[in-house]
C-alpha cells in the first residue's frame, strides 16, 4: 500500500532524489522546503518547524508512516546549528504521535561523515539539552574565534548522539518506530560541480575525507539507503549511524572503534 512519507530539504539533492524514488515506487510524498515543495516552511525557527509539522499531519490525515529529514545547510552561522540540529529532532519529535498512528513507522535523519572531524563541545551540549538559545550563543562565539568550520560537524555530532538516544528512549522503540540515520561522505552535486573540477581544492577534499570505494557519491547513492531505512523492510534497525561514504569513515578511524 502506498505510504505516507514526510520528506524535509525535498526541493534539491538528496531530498530531491529521494522524493523521486519515493513517488516512483508508490508512496505519497510530502514535501517540506524553503520553496517549491508541498509545505514551504522554514525550519530554523521554532515556529517554523511547529508549523511545518502541523502542516505535514494535516496533509497526511493523522497518520505519517515514515520522515526522513534532508534539510540541512553548511553556511557557517548561528542558522546552521539551528536548521541542521533543532531543524531535525524538534520536527520529528512533533510528528511523533503522528508516526505512532501508523502501522509500520521509520525515522531517518541526516548525520555526516563531518562528526568525525573535530567539534565545539559547548554546542554539541547545548543542542543535547535542548537549549537552542545557548547553542546559537556557542555558535556565534565559536564564528567570532574563527572556529566557523566546526559549526557543521558539532550540529551533525549532537544529531548523532539524539538518534541513538532517542531511538531507545521511551515512546519510540517500544512504540514500533525505527529511529535511524544516513551518514554520507562527500556528494557530487551541481552547486559543488567547480570545487571538484579545482584540482587543489579537491586534493584538499580528497586528503580530509577519503573515500577508497569508488569515489564521490551522487544524491541517489545516498537516498537509495534512506529509502531502505524509511522502508517496511527495516523491522529491527535502530540507533544507527549507516555511513554511506566509501570508505571514508573506516580510513579516518581506522579498526579500532570497537
Amino acid at each position: 500500500m502506498p505510504r505516507n512519507v514526510v520528506v524535509t530539504g525535498s526541493g534539491s539533492g538528496i531530498g530531491a532524489a529521494l522524493t523521486a524514488l519515493l513517488r516512483a515506487q508508490g508512496d505519497q510524498v510530502i514535501g517540506v522546503d524553503l520553496r517549491g515543495a508541498d509545505i514551504t516552511a522554514d525550519l530554523s525557527s521554532p515556529r517554523g518547524r511547529t508549523e511545518a509539522a502541523e502542516a505535514a499531519r494535516e496533509a497526511a490525515d493523522g497518520v505519517v508512516d515514515a520522515v526522513v529529514t534532508c534539510a540541512g545547510t553548511s553556511v557557517p552561522s548561528e542558522a546552521l546549528v539551528a536548521v541542521n540540529y533543532f531543524g531535525t529532532t524538534e520536527f520529528v519529535t512533533a510528528l511523533r504521535p503522528a508516526l505512532a498512528a501508523s502501522e509500520r513507522p521509520r525515522v531517518v535523519v541526516f548525520a555526516s561523515i563531518s562528526a568525525t572531524q573535530p567539534v565545539d563541545e559547548d554546542i554539541v551540549a547545548a543542542c543535547l539539552a535542548a537549549d537552542e538559545a545557548a547553542a546559537l550563543a556557542h555558535a556565534r562565539k565559536a564564528i567570532g574565534d574563527g572556529r566557523e568550520r566546526r559549526l557543521y560537524p558539532s550540529s551533525k555530532a549532537a544529531l548523532a548522539q539524539w538518534l541513538r538516544r532517542t531511538a531507545v528512549a521511551p515512546g519510540w522503540a517500544d512504540a514500533g518506530i525505527p529511529v535511524n540515520a544516513v551518514a554520507p561522505g562527500i556528494v557530487l552535486t551541481p552547486m559543488s560541480a567547480d570545487l571538484f573540477d579545482d584540482p587543489e581544492t579537491k586534493a584538499v577534499m580528497d586528503a580530509a575525507v577519503p573515500m577508497p570505494l569508488n569515489g564521490y557519491l551522487r544524491p541517489d547513492d545516498v537516498a537509495r539507503a534512506a529509502l531502505f531505512l524509511a522502508s517496511e523492510d527495516n523491522s529491527h534497525i535502530t540507533g544507527q549511524v549507516l555511513y554511506v561514504d566509501g570508505g571514508a569513515e573506516t580510513t579516518l578511524r581506522g579498526p579500532s572503534v570497537f
